[in-house]
């Protein structure tokens, strides 16, 4: 008999929920865990709502109904004191607490600190976690952290597990349902297909919990693929690895089993280097036949300097040829950037949204330097006097944390803001044909941009119509007030000038007018300060503090199920299951539409032609 026997595994959710869906936790890390010791057990629980902060209240209801006598606690740094509210509520009902994890393993000593956990598991945890459970905490388990004599005790250490085949497949029928899906068959799944890293960027966890790369076999890979695949329901299946494209012989391999067993109903994200892409060239028609849709791209920057700086070894030419390869096969590619190294200031800053546009991306992802506990860049900022907070709640790559040597946090808010401005170009506003479309396109880029900055929790709401407000200034300053774009990119032709009028608190706005001359379409920006004469304006005026409050009114985790289920629709266009129709007729987000509706129809009755 186990020397534990009823378990209970979580991750913690992280404190802030940032609004990208892809990004949503699958719990694959506690359900490897489960995985390992299924057969030595007598029970294995989870508890609800895993993904939100519903999760105490259904943990305390679990933890009473159900026998416990360990719980583990899987955290990342921006979950970790969600994880210690979890580990409180499993320690009052007298559970054994472990913890592991990114950020456990990072800082161990720091997390046995809290009364409240037991033993914390560093490194990769499957062996780890198997011994512990079998025999019970001692210093004979390589691996651990635990207080005894009034200090803590740190056992040998494990290496990491080298024939990864061996490790049992992920138990996903633990999990609960999320969003109306049963636990084994989520249509929003990762797997992973290798560990470790062949590389060590500054900035990156990986190293200190998984190490060199580890690919598992091609036929393992796809027998868990296989469990995944539903004929009748695609899914989006992240394949999360560090690197994917590492062995390129072994994904080739992957691919042709797939394609000879049918295996195709996915669309698969993953990410890569841009060389080992380029690499791949000959294996990419094979990738998008089995669903591969989109790539991501670990660009960072674009100076060579701090490339060098974040031990990124890039090559801007074999970044250039992966998103031209990516193109011509139909594959997405999308650009990861991180704003706010330590050396870098303003002006540099301002040439990351140009950059990523020179090569021609369609889509970026921009991100402020977060050092994470364990990684070098941790070291170099402490180093340097330059972490602004503790807050771990903030530790999510949208929140800075960090100043730079010209740089304070809330110059840097700006700057991620101002690239997500400058990136976007209002590109999918100067499409639309008809005044009405004009607004609704405008309007939804408002509200995404909003979103990316309610993520940070120390912004009011003022401060965040600020910030909005000034990044698109900021852009009508740099671009001359004039941004020009092929006419043939629209569906019709724009039969006459369209304009509006966007508005802030203090007075301050910005009108703006888009016009088709021959091929070309051209949106006018002229801004003015407030008292200055407004000219009679045939648009309609936007109140951007009103969008803002709008767009602020649901809460991140409702704002997650709409776009969860939004991503279901475009994997099945053209089908309608009940959850779809539970979320939708949810009092949150009947509200929220309601809230939409109404500013759309008043911002519309100022002064707009209705064409």
């Amino acid at each position: 008999m186990a020397y534990f026997n009823h378990l209970c595994l979580v991750e913690a959710p992280q404190t802030i929920i940032t609004p990208f869906p892809r990004f949503i936790t699958d719990c694959i890390g506690v359900c490897y865990l489960a995985a390992a010791v299924e057969h030595d057990v007598e029970s294995l629980v989870m508890p609800d709502n895993f993904y939100n902060g519903g999760i105490f209240d259904s943990m305390r209801t679990l933890l009473k109904k159900r026998p416990v006598d360990l719980v583990a606690i899987s955290s990342m740094t921006g979950a970790f004191n969600q994880a210690l509210m979890l580990a409180r509520i499993a320690k009052e009902a007298g559970a054994f607490v472990v913890m592991g994890g990114f950020h456990p393993t990072a800082l161990p000593e720091e997390v046995l600190k809290h009364s409240c956990v037991d033993l914390v598991v560093i490194g990769e945890g499957e062996e780890t976690f198997r011994e512990l459970v079998l025999h019970g905490p001692s210093s004979g388990v390589k691996g651990i952290a635990y207080r005894e004599g009034g200090g803590i005790v740190r056992t040998a250490v494990r290496g990491t597990i080298a024939d990864i085949d061996s490790i049992r497949f992920p138990l996903r029928s633990l999990r609960p349902e999320r969003y109306g899906e049963k636990g084994d068959a989520y249509s929003i799944d990762t797997i992973y297909t290798s560990r470790g890293c062949p590389w060590s960027c500054s900035f990156c966890a990986n190293d200190q919990m998984h190490k060199g790369w580890r690919g598992r076999s091609a036929e393992n890979v796809v027998e868990e693929i296989a469990l995944l695949h539903d004929p009748r329901n695609k899914k989006l299946i992240k394949i999360w690895d560090a690197n994917f494209l590492t062995n390129i012989p072994r994904a080739e391999k992957i691919c042709d089993l797939m394609i000879e067993r049918g295996l195709t109903n996915f669309r698969i994200m993953t990410e890569t280097r841009a060389k080992d892409l380029v690499r791949a060239e000959r294996i990419l028609g094979k990738l998008q036949r089995v669903g591969l849709s989109k790539v991501g791209l670990g660009i960072e920057s674009p100076s060579k300097v701090t490339l060098e700086l974040m031990n990124k070894k890039n090559s801007l030419d074999d970044v250039s040829k992966a998103i031209a390869l990516c193109r011509q096969y139909s594959i997405g590619a999308e650009g990861y950037f991180i704003v706010g190294h330590y050396t870098e200031n303003v002006e540099d800053t301002l040439a990351y949204p140009e950059f990523a546009r020179s090569l021609g991306l369609r889509q970026s992802l921009f991100m402020v330097m977060t050092p994470y506990p364990g990684t070098k860049i941790f070291e170099e900022y402490r180093a340097e006097g330059k972490i602004s907070s503790f807050d771990w709640d903030l530790y999510n790559n949208f929140c800075p944390v960090v100043e730079t040597r010209s740089m304070n946090t809330r110059t840097l808010i700006a700057m991620l803001a101002y690239c997500n401005v400058a990136f976007n170009r209002y590109r999918s506003v100067m499409k639309r044909s008809t005044s009405g479309d004009f607004l609704l396109s405008f309007l939804i880029d408002l509200f995404q941009l909003t979103w990316l900055m309610c993520v940070n929790k120390t912004l009011s709401r003022e401060e965040i119509t600020d910030i909005v407000f000034n990044a698109l200034l900021r852009f009508h300053e740099h671009e001359g007030g004039r941004i020009e774009q092929s006419a043939s990119t629209a569906r019709t032709r724009l039969p006459h000038p369209v304009s509006l009028r966007l508005r802030h608190t203090s007075g301050q706005t910005i009108d703006f007018k888009l016009e088709e001359c021959g091929q070309t379409r051209v949106l006018t920006l002229t801004s003015r300060h407030a008292g200055e004469p407004l000219p009679a304006l045939s648009g309609p005026e936007i109140r951007l503090d009103k969008v803002v409050a709008c767009a602020s009114s649901i809460s991140m985790d409702k704002l997650m199920s709409l776009l969860f289920r939004n991503e279901w629709i475009r994997n099945n266009p053209g089908r309608m299951t009940t959850q779809l129709l539970e979320v939708l007729l949810d009092t949150e987000v009947l509200r929220f539409a309601a809230s939409i509706i109404t500013l759309y129809i008043n911002t519309r009755r100022k002064g707009l032609r209705f064409t």
